[in-house]
């Protein structure tokens, strides 16, 4: 496919921004439109090249604005998604899987050619984590994570869409957790909260890291996850693709990373603490992440190396420590999504 124009919806987010630095670098002769509830601020050159439109995608009369900003799009890249305010369900509901089911809609309607969902390690259901698992493994979620959920059941909308025999060619990209320097500032506002010192990220040695053995996990840096995006567009690549790079993220090289002795402790003993401190307001990540962190499976990722000649840049450690920086530094761009705090008052960014 002779790639000319690209929709991505959540283009102000994490990925979104890694993306649009791609595209930027590898296909600056591609016509790009970016959708969000609130269009980036001037100050970045990642979203000055982007045509931008104000949509949310949770509004249930979104669909004809979609359908509009998708006409003579070769490809939509759906990354839009909502993780707080994590205590309105609904909302949440809305946005990610109402949201999912509009867009989805709006470009069968635009006859648009290619979909690529953003999709996560956290569409698949539990599994133990001492086998690998390839994109077989079933999406149905892991029960307790409302964001594990929704992301289960956009998966099963795509189901339906492909069992229609539709024209249009759907792309699921599942990676693990994706982090960036600049996505900083929005990981501490949306898992560690106001109460947490900040500055203590990276520079504190903890003498000792209480951590179950279910405490596994893999990552991977958002410009990678661009690139697969972008090797996808580039091949009009059907299907589904893990994406994480290597290594896996146990809990001794996570007591490694903070200068600390590992300790077991029970996974219950773990999901008490949160539901305890979420309850009483001390911090804003539910406990359904913990019960996400400690059921996700560890993916196969070879699919994507070989379909996509995909191959993460960043590993592990790295990945980790460039997050730690951006915590520290209260990184991030001029997005609303990511802007730190002290940016609030750029001027915006006209369409």
């Amino acid at each position: 496919m002779n790639v000319q124009r690209v929709v991505v919806t959540g283009g102000s987010g994490n990925v979104g921004t890694a993306l649009l630095r791609c595209l930027s670098a590898v296909h600056p002769e591609w016509d790009v439109v970016g959708i969000c509830r609130r269009p980036p601020r001037a100050g970045d050159a990642a979203y000055a090249r982007v045509s931008w439109r104000a949509i949310d995608v949770a509004a249930p009369d979104c669909e004809a604005l979609l359908a509009e900003a998708f006409r003579d799009a070769d490809a939509v890249v759906h990354a839009a998604w909502r993780i707080q305010p994590s205590r309105d369900i609904e909302l949440l509901e809305r946005t990610n899987v109402g949201g999912t089911a509009r867009v989805v809609s709006a470009a069968g309607k635009a006859d648009v050619g290619q979909l690529v969902y953003l999709s996560s390690v956290g569409a698949y259901g539990p599994s133990d984590k001492d086998q690998l698992r390839d994109e077989s493994w079933p999406t149905t979620g892991v029960p307790g994570s409302s964001y594990s959920q929704h992301k289960a059941a956009a998966e099963q909308l795509l189901d339906d869409v492909e069992s229609a025999n539709t024209n249009l060619t759907i792309t699921r990209l599942r990676p693990g957790l994706i982090f960036q320097r600049d996505a900083g500032s929005e990981v501490a506002r949306y898992f560690l909260g106001s109460l947490f010192p900040q500055t203590v990220i990276g520079r504190v040695h903890l003498p000792v890291l209480p951590l179950p053995d279910e405490a596994t996990f893999q990552v991977v840096h958002a410009a990678d996850v661009a690139s697969a995006i972008t090797s996808v567009l580039e091949r009009r690549t059907a299907g589904a693709f893990n994406l994480a790079t290597d290594p896996v993220v146990t809990p001794e090289r996570l007591a490694q990373v903070f200068g600390a002795r590992r300790r077991t402790i029970a996974p219950a003993t773990v999901r008490a603490i949160a539901a305890a401190t979420y309850r009483l307001r001390l911090q804003p990540t539910e406990p359904g992440w913990v019960d996400l962190a400690f059921a996700a499976p560890v993916m196969d990722c070879s699919r994507a190396r070989d379909l996509l000649d995909w191959a993460p840049t960043t590993v592990a450690g790295d990945v980790l420590a460039e997050l730690f920086d951006g915590i520290r530094d209260r990184a991030g761009t001029t997005s609303p999504v990511l802007r730190p705090r002290h940016l609030a008052q750029l001027p915006t960014l006209h369409s």
